[in-house]
C-alpha cells in the first residue's frame, strides 16, 4: 500500500480562486448567475465553467495572464510540504479543474508538469473555448469536466491510501471516496452535509502536520 496524495489547485495550493479572480476582473455581470448556478449545483461543473470562459475576449489573454502572475498567492507552508511528500516517498498530484494557461506558469518549478492534470483552454476564436480532456469514466455522472474522483481511479491503486485536498464543490466527489480529506472553506461545508469525514486546514503547515502524524500511525 502506498500513500496517494490529490490535490485541488485554486482556493487551495493558492489563497484565492483564480476562476473566480479572472471573472470579477474580466467577465460582464451575468458571470455571477453562473456562478451561483454552479455552487447550488443547478448547473454542472463542466457546463457551467463553459459559460463563464464564452464571456471572456480571448485578446485579454496576455492581460489575464499578467494579472494573475501579479495577484496570485501560493499557500503559505505549500513549498515545504512539497518538500515533505519528495523526501517522505509520497505520490502527490495536482487535480485541478484550473486551466492550463494559469495553473503551468504558476507551479514552474514547483510540481513537474506530468503531475499536474488540468483543463485546456482555446484561445483561436473570439471567446476562450474550454476543452476537457479529463471526463468523467463510467463511475461517475456528475459531469465534473475535470473529473477528480475518475482521475483517481486511474491513477492509483484500491488499495492505495487516498488523501484529498481541496477547497469547493469541485472537490467534493474525489473527497467522497478518500480514506482522508482535508478541507477548507465551502468543502467543509460540503462534507459536512454529506457525513463525510474531514480535518480542517489554513496552511499546508497544518496538513504537513497531520500527514506526519499519520505516517507515524501507519509505520
Amino acid at each position: 500500500m502506498s500513500i496517494q496524495v490529490f490535490c485541488d489547485f485554486d482556493g487551495t495550493i493558492t489563497n484565492n480562486d483564480n476562476i473566480m479572480s479572472i471573472m470579477e476582473k474580466f467577465a460582464p455581470p451575468e458571470a455571477e448567475e453562473v456562478k451561483n448556478r454552479i455552487l447550488s449545483q443547478e448547473l454542472s461543473i463542466q457546463e457551467g465553467v463553459s459559460q463563464l470562459f464564452q464571456l471572456i475576449p480571448t485578446n485579454l489573454h496576455d492581460e489575464i495572464i499578467q494579472f494573475l502572475i501579479e495577484t496570485a498567492e501560493i499557500r503559505n507552508g505549500f513549498h515545504e510540504f512539497i518538500q515533505f511528500v519528495n523526501e517522505n516517498h509520497i505520490s502527490f498530484y495536482v487535480i485541478s479543474g484550473g486551466m492550463d494557461f494559469f495553473v503551468y506558469p504558476l507551479l514552474q518549478g514547483l510540481i513537474p508538469k506530468e503531475q499536474i492534470y488540468c483543463n485546456e483552454t482555446d484561445f483561436s476564436n473570439e471567446y476562450i473555448t474550454v476543452n476537457w480532456p479529463h471526463p468523467c469514466d463510467h463511475h461517475c455522472q456528475n459531469h465534473c469536466g475535470l473529473c477528480k474522483s475518475s482521475l483517481i481511479r486511474k491513477l492509483s491503486d484500491t488499495n492505495d491510501f487516498h488523501i484529498v485536498i481541496g477547497d469547493s464543490i469541485t472537490d467534493l466527489q474525489a473527497a467522497k471516496q478518500a480514506d482522508k480529506v482535508f478541507a477548507r472553506d465551502f468543502l467543509i461545508t460540503k462534507c459536512e452535509e454529506n457525513h463525510i469525514s474531514y480535518t480542517a486546514f489554513e496552511t499546508f503547515h497544518d496538513v504537513q502536520t497531520a500527514l506526519k502524524h499519520l505516517l507515524e500511525v501507519k509505520l
